[in-house]
């Protein structure tokens, strides 16, 4: 059985897309024996240079697969062939290495998480005490301003409780001198009352 190696250049938005797994996953099921995937930039521009080895039928069958296959978040601009002359890894070799790139990029997304959400309990932890510092501000306030409503509405009590004092002294006096009147206005009445039994005497003869 025939041997060969290719070399595939993807042009394109194909990186952080899922790309080497995708092209990974075709190899195994075509038991493609060798294989290396990596992501390169050249000249600002995105690349994944892939390189199979193996039977000349599978690999065909895997550059038939590359030009026409991409993974949903890829844009490929253009897909390159070209025969390659050294060596290529084998698939086990690069399924090792990708699993532990792949884990140390996840544990890394974890680490950066875990400052994330300590960042933001810092931000909330310091946005929690300007609220209790503005609500403590705002309760003193307040406190002070029911104080103040207490006071003045204290003032008043005592303004209407000097009005009340003095209209009761003003009707006191009133009572008093009414009072006074109707003392003298009965004795008079006993006077005349008195001057008229001695009239009443005098004309039927009672002592």
């Amino acid at each position: 059985m025939e041997m060969k190696a290719k070399k595939i250049t993807i042009k394109g938005k194909v990186h952080d897309v899922g790309y080497r797994l995708f092209l990974l996953s075709e190899a195994e099921r075509l038991f493609i024996e060798k294989f290396d995937a990596r992501n390169v930039l050249i000249n600002g521009e995105q690349h994944l240079i892939v390189l199979v080895g193996g039977a000349e039928e599978e690999i065909n069958r895997f550059v038939e697969f590359a030009e026409s296959n991409y993974p949903p978040e890829a844009s490929v601009d253009s897909v390159e062939v070209k025969d390659y002359g050294e060596e290529v890894r084998s698939i086990d070799s690069f399924r090792q290495s990708f699993m532990v790139f792949q884990l140390t990029k996840i544990a890394q997304a974890g680490v950066g998480m875990l400052r994330k959400q300590e960042e933001t309990i810092k931000v909330i932890k310091e946005e929690s005490e300007k609220t209790r510092e503005v609500a403590r501000e705002v309760a003193i306030s307040e406190g002070e301003k029911t104080r103040e409503v207490v006071e003045r509405v204290r003032e008043e009590v005592e303004k209407v409780s000097e009005v009340v004092k003095e209209e009761s002294e003003k009707t006191r006096e009133v009572m008093k001198e009414k009072l006074m009147e109707d003392v003298e206005w009965v004795k008079e009445e006993i006077i005349r009352i008195k001057a008229t039994l001695g009239k009443l005497k005098e004309k039927v003869g009672v002592d």
